[in-house]
């Protein structure tokens, strides 16, 4: 195949003298790039959050608390920004991604390959963590996997809803969550606005998702994102808990497939209404400020997750 790289032999350049040995291998498929690159960072995201989650649940509140899960989710995406930023966006959230081909921001044809890699990476974490936590997991719950009761560890690995929580009212709370969490994020990126400052955007979109789950969380977990849930709950249906992870709260994993994308659209409509698209044009904005501000092209992918 010759656009994935060509050679696995070491080439040896000379520079003053000094040879130099480096590797030739190289991927140059776009496509192949962006789903190793969205596949890595999404598996980065999702294994930091359920370790998190892991921890303080096996743990019982020796080794966290619900804040702890805050901040391990949120300082996950923003190592997954850094891990894969630059190649695929780091979307690591098919509602992301659905967002961004519904605004033009990214083709069509690739949000098949992005939701394949975001599965898949979610799917990977979701194994690892049960394989680091498994004598944890077993411990904290006698071996009997459960989703619910007060033992319950399927939540580490999916979310689900509060025992007070209807459906109506959690599919709401996942339209409105992931609406703050892409109306957020059009604004960070927004170069006519007040974006992230260069460099800073892993930083700022990890603190998007802390913020999200200290304020949006307890209902339902804020899953915000539905690729992070089904893959995992897809492994543990595989790997012990059984039918019960789709039964459990109403049927309730259908949820945060369907009103996530919504509210992805949703949020991010809100703010090109309100905002993006009453920005004067380029040529008067720069004559009114010392500051020229780029558009954001057509085709540019937003960067972030998210997820939880």
């Amino acid at each position: 195949m010759k656009d994935l790289a060509q050679s696995v032999e070491l080439g040896v350049s000379q520079r003053r003298g000094v040879y130099v040995t480096r590797p030739k291998v190289w991927v140059k498929n776009e496509l192949v790039r962006v789903g190793l690159a969205e596949t890595l960072c999404t598996y980065v995201m999702m294994t930091f959050g359920l370790g998190s989650v892991a921890q303080v649940v096996t743990g019982q509140g020796a080794f966290g608390q619900y804040f702890s899960i805050n901040v391990g989710f949120g300082l996950g995406v923003a190592m997954g920004f850094h891990v894969g930023g630059k190649v695929s966006g780091a979307h690591m959230n098919g509602a992301v991604s659905f967002t961004m081909c519904v605004f033009g921001r990214l083709a069509w044809k690739m949000l098949p390959l992005y939701i394949f890699a975001q599965l898949l990476g979610s799917f990977l974490a979701a194994g690892t963590i049960y394989g680091i936590y498994y004598e944890a997991i077993h411990d904290y719950c006698d071996g009997n996997l459960t989703v619910t009761g007060a033992k319950a560890t399927a939540g580490i690995f999916a979310t689900y809803p509060a025992p007070y929580l209807s459906l109506m009212a959690g599919f709401a709370d996942q339209v409105f969550g992931t609406a703050m969490l892409l109306l957020c994020l059009m604004a960070l990126s927004d170069q006519k606005n007040k974006p992230a400052a260069a460099g800073s955007e892993p930083a700022a979109v990890g603190l998007l998702v802390v913020l999200i789950g200290i304020s949006l969380g307890s209902n339902s977990g804020y899953a915000i994102n539905p690729t992070r849930d089904i893959a995992p709950r897809i492994f543990t249906a595989i790997a012990g808990w059984g039918t019960d992870v789709f039964r459990a709260g109403n049927g309730w994993w259908w949820v945060p497939l369907v009103a996530t994308p919504i509210g992805g659209v949703l949020g991010a409509g809100i703010y090109k209404v309100f905002v993006e698209l009453h920005h004067p044009p380029h040529s008067e904005q720069a004559e009114g400020s010392a500051e020229e501000s780029i558009p954001l092209e057509k085709n540019q992918n937003i960067s972030v997750n998210v997820c939880v």
